[in-house]
């Protein structure tokens, strides 16, 4: 029996095995995902994230990250109050904000574990390469939702499975912590299902606005 869609429950379509992970494609959303019975061990995934390039000051990460740093540079001043959700073992995005006078939290899962910032809510939460790794969308998504403020706004960034990826040759889901990926439909399921006021996708750069 092929397991149900992650985030929106619907049944799906077997897609592509790649090494021992197979995955399978959503008959409603569009998206892609990992069959959760490969879904790595915590500590396995943990030593994955390490092997990343932590430094918070390295150029070409700066760049990378950019247009999530940009997006709230642009919509919220210093006193507004962020979130950084999955900061990972080198917080960038709260490093660049911090030095332009921003207050902003952290959260991580495995490096950062502070539950009781999940309790508050904030103008602005940034999730930089972060929502390909949730085993339950619809959760996170909900509890994201629930930590922003009204007219704040959840800002991602993350590759989007587009109709016209070869899936075989796509890297992006050859990272084994890599274990959801959002077709445009996706974005759209989430807007109307969860509530929204409003969703933008462009390239990587998705952001939802309360």
């Amino acid at each position: 029996m092929l397991p149900n869609c992650p985030l929106c429950k619907s049944p799906s379509n077997y897609l592509h095995t790649h090494l021992v992970r197979d995955y399978f494609t959503c008959s409603r959303c569009r998206s892609a995902f990992a069959d959760p019975s490969n879904h790595l061990s915590y500590a396995d995934e943990e030593s994955r994230y390490l092997e990343h390039n932590n430094d918070v000051f390295d150029v070409g990460y700066r760049k990378f990250v950019k247009p999530v740093t940009d997006t709230v540079l642009n919509n919220f001043l210093p006193y507004h109050h962020g979130l950084d959700f999955g900061a990972g073992p080198g917080p960038i995005i709260s490093q660049v904000l911090k030095e332009s006078g921003y207050s902003i939290e952290q959260f991580d899962p495995f490096f950062c574990n502070r539950p009781e910032v999940l309790t508050r809510q904030y103008d602005y939460i940034a999730c930089c390469e972060v929502i390909e790794h949730f085993h339950n969308p619809y959760k996170e998504f909900v509890q994201l939702k629930s930590m922003l403020k009204p007219g704040g706004m959840l800002i991602c960034m993350t590759d989007i499975f587009y109709d016209d990826i070869d899936f075989a040759k796509w890297y992006y889901k050859n990272d084994p912590t890599h274990v959801f990926f959002y077709h445009p439909i996706s974005i759209e399921f989430i807007e109307a299902e969860l509530g929204f006021a409003k969703s933008n996708l462009c390239k990587r750069l998705i952001w939802f606005k309360r």
